[in-house]
């Protein structure tokens, strides 16, 4: 996992790897180093990671990216990462405007478009956090709904012709945790 956020992406993700359903049967590295916040460079940075560990001759089945486009100023090159991904076997879980949505998604439907600053407030009302980071356990038990809700809105979107990065509010992290249960059943019913 390569993270554009140094603190709320990471917490969330070490409370997924402590899951004891997903510890027993996945192996979910995050990389510790800083490669900015633009998704492109984070890319890059996860593209050759994976270019030095192929999936066949390694233990890593899957490189992922979790990064957003951020509104209303979005990041730089946000196409360029997303092409570089799939072209370079790299997964992406893109959230817009930001993470925060995702999180938010774990308490309540969210189909209006918002941007950064709205997400993050209205998190802060429901998770009562107070800048950055999280308590991630707080959100493991709710994953399930956001992940209904965010195939929800991408279903809308698809229905409706809405593409990236004009997809807001949408997020990418569902399919992060479908594609992580689905690793997680193929071991469980390999041991």
């Amino acid at each position: 996992m390569f993270c554009e956020g140094a603190r709320t992406e990471p917490d969330y993700l070490k409370a997924l790897k402590a899951d004891p359903a997903v510890n027993k049967a996945v192996s979910l590295e995050i990389d510790g180093q800083t490669h900015g916040s633009a998704p492109l460079t984070l890319v890059e940075a996860a593209a050759d990671f994976r270019a030095r560990t192929p999936a066949d001759q390694s233990e890593v089945d899957q490189v992922w990216c979790i990064f957003d486009v951020e509104s209303p100023k979005e990041h730089p090159n946000l196409e360029q990462a997303k092409g570089l991904a799939g072209r370079r076997d790299v997964k992406v879980a893109i959230s817009n405007p930001c993470f925060e949505l995702w999180l938010l998604l774990h308490f309540q439907d969210q189909s209006a478009s918002l941007d950064t600053r709205a997400a993050t407030r209205e998190l802060k009302r429901r998770d009562g956090i107070d800048g950055k980071g999280i308590d991630g356990r707080r959100y493991m038990p709710l994953r399930n709904q956001a992940i209904d809700r965010a195939r929800d809105l991408a279903r809308r979107h698809e229905g409706n012709g809405t593409e990236f990065p004009r997809d807001n509010p949408s997020s990418g992290m569902y399919l992060f945790l479908v594609a992580l249960e689905k690793l997680a059943t193929s071991a469980h019913r390999e041991n």
